[in-house]
């Protein structure tokens, strides 16, 4: 008996889907799946079995070889490093204070403070879960000291720490990159401005909700508003803010890649830890924990494009274009199924599971209509959104977990984080109207 490319195909797509929901690890359930499919595909049911493995197991070697001796693999442990160096540091900490202090006259400025600091970390880390770990310890404690409404302040720090996905250097900007074979230059680059859009529209809804209703956030309380940086809070603050434009502007200028780039950082980042008074057992934990953080990911993207190989031998993206045109489905329904795809999948995986899965089928059938570019920051934003829906919501878990408050529940942080999530499909919404706004500043500077 023989089995069409097609039947292989999805027999393997709902093995790896199932595998996945009853709690296998996302890693062997693409590499399995690919494994299994491949030796299908290449040996048949009745077929040579022996050279359908043989051809599997090849396809693990030259897979390995041919992606993880790539230098573009090392940015996400570079980047995840120089991020751990500035938490441990208490860095971060200093840049929450130093913005909180500059923004005196706005009504709710711990929020704002919130969003501001979340977008300079993002642009350090790269990382929306220890943007979300680090605020629910930072920014929290002091929202409820000065009578914050639970509900909203739980939203502003789940809500903000979706702008270190989209704000460059993002790990998923790097896994996109990597996956659909995008530069990762011209992703940072296309991130930045859509990342300020959305923090300043984060900004202005918590000005307006906070001006509308002030039991949101009450005034200050007296004597706290005029307390002072001492000169080494400013001085770490600010040297993250060097530090940003240092990994940025070699980005930007051509002075770096990626991948440089990261190593520029994470050794900037030891010094500024160093100042700060981390010593050598600190800095060999703060090494550790990227380890164990980045190491999942590198299986993970190892794993994938196995089984994205898979999917291009048995002609996936023809299959999905047939599909579409049997369907009569035009550019906008074609980006409306992706985009409820990936809501859908966000309710249940995480996001880079999530680009893994899709962007290899995705990415191919949009390039007649969509800028690549455009298209990794439209989809980064709904895989954002993702992190806020429910019943998964990654970050509202994140938080939940992060926060030293017994009484908080996951709908409360679900229902604060509603406005953001909304303003999130919003930019999206601008970047498909507009793509301009992705692709302006990588084609003046790239």
């Amino acid at each position: 008996m023989e089995i069409d490319q097609t039947t292989i195909l999805l027999l393997m797509f709902g093995v790896m889907l199932v595998g996945i929901l009853i709690g296998v690890h996302i890693g062997f359930a693409f590499g399995a799946t690919a494994l299994i499919g491949n030796a299908i595909l290449f040996g048949g049911i009745d077929g040579d079995w022996a050279e359908g493995i043989e051809i599997a197991l090849s396809g693990v070697g030259s897979v390995s070889y041919e992606y993880l001796r790539s230098e573009v693999f090392a940015t996400i442990p570079l980047f995840m490093l120089l991020g751990d160096f500035v938490n441990k540091s208490g860095a971060a900490k200093d840049l929450y204070n130093l913005i909180n202090h500059g923004l005196r006259a706005i009504p709710g400025r711990l929020a704002v403070a919130t969003v501001a600091g979340n977008a300079v970390f993002a642009a350090v880390t790269g990382v929306s879960i220890a943007a979300a770990a680090a605020f629910s310890r930072i920014a929290y404690p002091q929202m409820m000291y000065h009578g914050y409404n639970r509900t909203f302040a739980l939203g502003s720090v789940a809500g903000s720490a979706c702008l270190g996905m989209i704000i460059p250097p993002s790990v998923l900007l790097i896994v996109w990159g990597i996956i659909s074979e995008k530069s990762i230059a011209a992703l940072f680059i296309a991130g930045a401005i859509p990342g300020l859009i959305l923090a300043f529209f984060f900004m202005v809804y918590i000005g307006v909700s906070c001006k509308l209703n002030p039991t949101l956030a009450p005034a200050m309380k007296e004597g706290v508003d005029e307390d002072k940086l001492s000169p080494a809070e400013i001085a770490s603050g600010f040297g993250i803010g060097a530090l940003i434009l240092l990994v940025l502007g070699g980005i930007w200028g051509g002075l770096f890649t990626p991948t440089e780039a990261g190593g520029v950082g994470a050794a900037g980042a030891v010094i500024l830890g160093v100042l700060k008074g981390m010593r050598l057992g600190d800095l060999a934990r703060a090494v550790v924990d990227s380890g164990r953080t980045a190491a999942p990911i590198m299986f993970l993207l190892l794993t994938a494009n196995m089984y994205a190989k898979f999917m291009e031998a048995a002609g996936m993206s023809e299959l999905i274009r047939e599909t579409f045109t049997i369907y009569s489905l035009g550019n906008f329904e074609i980006v409306l199924v992706m985009v409820i795809i990936w809501l859908v999948l966000g309710m249940i995986l995480d996001s880079i599971s999530i680009i893994l899965i899709t962007v290899p089928i995705f990415a191919p059938l949009t390039e007649g209509f969509f800028d690549p570019i455009a298209f990794a920051i439209f989809g980064i934003l709904v895989i954002e959104a993702g992190l806020l829906t429910p019943p998964f919501g990654l970050l509202v878990y994140t938080v939940k977990g992060s926060v030293d408050d017994a009484a908080v529940t996951l709908s409360e942080i679900f229902k604060g984080s509603v406005p953001y999530w909304m303003l999130m499909l919003v930019v999206m919404a601008m970047i498909w109207v507009f793509p301009e706004i992705a692709t302006w500043l990588p084609s003046k500077m790239i």
